[in-house]
């Protein structure tokens, strides 16, 4: 049962916290939603009011909130062994991670480095290959492509990788160093382009990058299979192939972000080969790996491209980089249960059936006015608003539509997590279809009763209702 302590006093104490992202414009005022308990797909808040977790946390508690299992396996690691330093010794949790890990990854990705987090994951994964091109005698061969709407972490340089421009106000980054291309969004392709041509484009763009750069100045290009955090972009098919094969022909290393996608949100432990037919050189991730009980990130490198430095061939090379609660031992004991849950329930297999119908009945709101698009994969998807739908006008009808959205959502008992015009959601992997059933009813209710606000507003005028849908002023 949810405490007996008013939402009021906790909100109180929750704004002395900077949150992520924080509108510091309003610091010290939020009035956020408390959470307070969570059990399957769904928590309460403070007040009791149950709500569907359609964000699953973020991205990441696929097994579900409250599994006893993992209380168990956390409390009993702890008991036994809480902690060992990572520099110099060795823990059972981590060893026995580091081969299942192993065995799942795709070709020869067979060594794991261990992280805190996907931020700090892929920072290691970029610093692992400036630190392979140095060794190499390659120093200029440092720059790193990435891709527009991408998101790739908070540290300095994972920061940098990421492409979100609303997420780069008064931030430095290193401009130099990172290059963007264009995000692969079929939805923006232009007028009459088919998806054949919109994939060749756009693994052209690549191509032209690396040699506008020269081949010999760029290490790695980085990509989310899916562009998560970004709108759930779906590149189109081949696109993924196309780019390894461009990185291939000019020694670019692939770096496949699945901090998002890995551990069952597209019915598979990695996506890159399962789903999108590449075996990158290099596979970061996190938040599934341990379904968001404990942190925990990893990166899992090519046996390949981790020979060219170790063994016989390494000298004197120390690759002098990590953390405090690299493979903590409780993490990786609560990683290990955690699929040990994914395998016994079958959640793989179960994501591959019921993911197809979470992405056909979202697609019914397509039929709403101010919905433009309805895109995603297994249980990640995005449901994008737009003010014109014959042209796919980018304009948005409202700044906040998103929030207007998820806060008519709240009060019908659905979380979504609002980015700007777009819904994003990624249920846990538990989830059934009458339970999808109740989370597109909801969200169907939350657009409509957010889309009469606009309309009350002034801010929006429905197709066939008079004058063309337009921005007010």
């Amino acid at each position: 049962m949810v405490d007996k302590v008013s939402t009021r006093d906790l909100r109180r104490k929750d704004n002395i916290v900077v949150h992520p992202w924080e509108a510091l414009r309003w610091s010290g005022q939020h009035e956020r939603t408390i959470v307070a308990e969570g059990e399957g797909i769904y928590v309460r808040d403070s007040d009791g009011n149950r709500l569907l977790d359609a964000p699953a946390g973020m991205w990441c508690v696929n097994i579900g909130h409250g599994r006893r299992e993992m209380a168990e396996a956390i409390a009993a690691q702890a008991m036994r062994m809480s902690y060992a330093s990572p520099w110099g010794l060795g823990t059972a949790p981590a060893a026995e991670l580091a081969e299942r890990l192993a065995a799942l990854a795709p070709g020869d990705l067979n060594h794991v480095f261990y992280t805190t987090g996907g931020s700090t994951a892929v920072d290691s994964a970029l610093r692992f290959v400036q630190f392979l091109n140095n060794f190499l005698g390659r120093p200029e061969k440092k720059h790193i492509i990435a891709r527009d709407r991408g998101y790739h972490g908070s540290t300095y340089l994972s920061a940098s990788c990421s492409g979100k421009e609303r997420d780069r106000n008064y931030f430095d980054f290193s401009a130099g160093l990172v290059h963007h291309i264009p995000a692969p969004d079929p939805f923006r392709r232009p007028a009459g382009m088919s998806m054949e041509a919109f994939c060749t484009a756009s693994v052209q763009h690549l191509e032209d990058r690396i040699v506008a750069l020269g081949p010999e100045r760029v290490a790695a290009f980085i990509a989310e299979p899916i562009l998560a955090s970004g709108g759930v972009i779906v590149p189109p098919p081949g696109y993924h192939r196309g780019c390894l094969d461009v990185c291939r022909r000019y020694d670019v290393l692939y770096v496949s972000d699945e901090v998002v996608t890995g551990f069952g949100r597209l019915g598979h432990y990695f996506a890159s080969e399962a789903v999108f037919d590449i075996v990158p050189d290099i596979i970061t991730c996190a938040k599934g790996l341990t379904s968001g009980y404990v942190p925990l990130g990893a990166v899992l490198i090519s046996e390949r491209v981790l020979a060219q430095v170790s063994g016989d061939a390494a000298r004197d090379a120390i690759f002098s980089n990590g953390f405090t609660y690299s493979g903590h031992p409780v993490s990786c004991a609560a990683a290990l249960a955690n699929m040990d849950i994914i395998d016994r329930e079958g959640l793989l297999e179960h994501v591959r059936e019921v993911g197809p119908y979470f992405q056909r009945r979202l697609r019914e709101l397509l039929a709403l006015p101010i919905v433009g698009d309805v895109r995603g994969a297994g249980l990640m998807a995005c449901v994008e608003c737009v003010m014109d739908k014959d042209s796919n006008d980018p304009l948005l009808l409202d700044h906040e539509i998103g929030s207007r959205i998820d806060k008519h959502c709240q009060k019908l008992g659905l979380l979504v997590r609002p980015l700007i015009n777009m819904c994003v959601m990624s249920p846990p992997l538990i989830i059934s279809e009458a339970q999808i059933d109740e989370l597109v009813a909801m969200l169907g209710e939350g657009i409509e009763r957010a889309t009469r606000d606009v309309i009350s507003e002034g801010l929006f005028t429905p197709p066939g209702a008079g004058a063309p849908a337009q921005p007010a002023g």
